[in-house]
């Protein structure tokens, strides 16, 4: 592989496989098969181990998957925005799920929550900017702060 990138480095293209062979003097048939190998492509299930009780995928991680830490990182700020939501009134719990997509497909504006509600947006503001304050007093707040990034 180092060999390879330095005579693409030198030419400006990959190299031959007599260009390899030459230059870490072995037989051009066995950098051939070596070349070949790394071509092939390797299932997945290929048993691995003495005993062939494990496959090649048991080694390999997903990394869509999230790591239990994270799951349970992720299910106890569920739990503790619900809580502290549930301290709210109905409507100004309703606003914020709404206004920040809180258990929601998206988020919506202020004309959109305002539709819904049967209120102008400047009034979804007022309730939105009240139920924030609501949120900052230190009550309320400590139950989320841990979550926060290096605290």
């Amino acid at each position: 592989n180092r060999i390879s990138r330095q005579i693409l480095q030198e030419m400006g293209r990959e190299a031959t496989p007599e260009e390899l062979a030459e230059r870490m003097e072995m037989p051009e048939d066995k950098v051939r098969k070596v070349l070949k190998i790394a071509k092939e492509p390797i299932s997945m299930e290929t048993p691995i181990g003495d005993d062939e009780d494990s496959h090649l995928g048991d080694f390999i991680e997903d990394a869509k998957v999230l790591s239990p830490v994270e799951a349970a990182t992720i299910a106890g700020l569920r739990e503790s925005t619900q809580n502290v939501l549930a301290g709210l009134t109905a409507r100004e719990a309703k606003v914020l799920r709404m206004r920040f997509g809180i258990n929601m497909n998206t988020d919506h504006t202020l004309e959109e929550v305002g539709k819904q509600f049967d209120v102008t947006r400047e009034r979804i503001r007022q309730i939105e900017a009240k139920a924030l304050r609501k949120l900052r007093h230190p009550s309320r707040s400590e139950q989320l702060r841990c979550f926060l990034d290096g605290e």
